[in-house]
Formats: C-alpha cells, sequence, structure tokens
C-alpha cells in the first residue's frame, strides 16, 4: 500500500505487468521465510526460472506477491497477496491477504478456513440456476478462446458471472461463500496454490479443469461450493484441451 501513486510500470507481456510493489513485496515476503526457514525452497511469480522439479518431501513457498496487478496500478480495489507452504505438491498451509479491505484468509490442511479469525465455508450451493460464479481470463483473450466460450455458456445458466481480476480473491470469496464457483484455463501454481487449499478446507471441491485431481504444477482447475454443482459445471463447460506445448 506505501507504494500507491509512487510506482513505476513495467510490462513482462503484453497486457501483463509489473510495477515496483510487485518486486518489493516478494523481495519482503522471501526475506522473512528465508530468515526462518533457510532449508525450504521458494517459488515466486517474479523470480524466473525453468521447469521445477521438488522431492516429493521439499517443503516448498509459493508466492504471488501481487495477484490482481493490473487493478492495482488502475486503483480498482480488488488485489491481494498470496502466500502458500506445500510439500509433495499438496498445499499444507494457505493465506491470502486483502490490504485494501483488510481481510486475512487462513487456511491450514486437516484444520479449516478462517477470515480475521472467523472460520468460513462455502455457500454449498448445488444448483446453477442458483449459482453466482467467476471466471479468470489470461491477460490475452482471442476470439476463440476457451475461456470465452466457457463464458457463453455458463452465463445462460448461471444466475450471474463475475471477473474480479485476482484469482487467490475469487478463491477466498468461493471459501466464504460469496462466490459459488470459479475455474480457470491457464494460470499458475502462485495464483491458486492458497486459495484451492482454502476452498477445499471450507468445504469445497477442487480438481484439474478437466476434472481430474488437482495438480499444482499444472493448475488449471475448477473450484465450486458443493460436489453437485462441479458435477452441473463439469457438463456446461467446454471439453478442457491442454495448450499446445504445455508439459
Amino acid at each position: 500500500m506505501a507504494w500507491r501513486g509512487h510506482f513505476q510500470t513495467r510490462e513482462k507481456a503484453p497486457t501483463d505487468l509489473v510495477t515496483d510493489a510487485d518486486l518489493a513485496a516478494q523481495g519482503a515476503i522471501r526475506e522473512v521465510i528465508a530468515a526462518r526457514f533457510p532449508e525450504h525452497a521458494f517459488v515466486g511469480e517474479e523470480q524466473p526460472s525453468g521447469k521445477r522439479s521438488f522431492g516429493d518431501q521439499q517443503l516448498v513457498w509459493i508466492v504471488d506477491p501481487l495477484d490482481g496487478t493490473t487493478n492495482y496500478v488502475h486503483g480498482y480495489p480488488c488485489y491481494a497477496v498470496s502466500v502458500a507452504l506445500a510439500r509433495g505438491g499438496k498445499p499444507l498451509l494457505g493465506v491470502i491477504y486483502d490490504p485494501v479491505a483488510e481481510e486475512c484468509f487462513v487456511a491450514v490442511h486437516g484444520q479449516g478456513a478462517w477470515c480475521n479469525g472467523t472460520r468460513i465455508q462455502t455457500s454449498g450451493i448445488t444448483k446453477l440456476a442458483a449459482a453466482l460464479v467467476s471466471i479468470s481470463l489470461p491477460p490475452q483473450v482471442g476470439r476463440d478462446s476457451p475461456d470465452l466460450l466457457d463464458f457463453i455458456e455458463v452465463v445462460q445458466v448461471c444466475q450471474g458471472v463475475r471477473r474480479t481480476g485476482s484469482a487467490a480473491l475469487n478463491l477466498a470469496y468461493v471459501a466464504r461463500g460469496q462466490l459459488d464457483a470459479v475455474w480457470a484455463n491457464l494460470i499458475n501454481p502462485w495464483d491458486v496454490a492458497a486459495g484451492v487449499l482454502m476452498v477445499r478446507e471450507a468445504g469445497g471441491v477442487v480438481t484439474a479443469r478437466g476434472g481430474d485431481e488437482f495438480d499444482l504444477w499444472n493448475p488449471p482447475f475448477l473450484a465450486t461450493s458443493s460436489a453437485q454443482l462441479h458435477e452441473a459445471l463439469m457438463r456446461v463447460l467446454t471439453p478442457y484441451r491442454r495448450p499446445p506445448g504445455d508439459a
């Protein structure tokens, strides 16, 4: 928040922005983790690297220092910090902090999910006609994008469709029952590592976008408030096809 009005903005790719705040936030988070847990691995959005391979017992911190950078740049109040700890590709701990609303979402594997100390749970909505869902769009969207095809399908059958611009907050809102479902065809581990755990600990369902077991390192996903809503959305969404060249 201290960087608001003082940051410089750069493009990592067309329409994909990074600011001084992203870099400073990741640096601060990494410094704290390295001081406490020097033996742990660290993966952050602003740390370019190739394909990652960790042992089954390696503890890995997965950090998005500013999820919703475009919102942040425009002063639109929907961005967050996402921090997760995983082992063997399984999230153990997740924290999502909204600095505008001063809301801190926390989830611990097997122990539930909270917001500012209050236990949260999904809405339990089971029917598409009663569901408020959020769609996640990549930085660049073509006319034949599967994301737009999904939008066309769900907007006809759901109660409402939203796009917030923050995958982390989308998942936090599903966990708290404000949204009933969210999915993404193109997403990164740091966007969802904390939120996926949060939805599950709040009673929701998370799978890979195609319906298989969720894979943190290949993270296109579908998260819903209930198993029934998950089944209903799987029947409506377009068949998931892995992008060409995706490992």
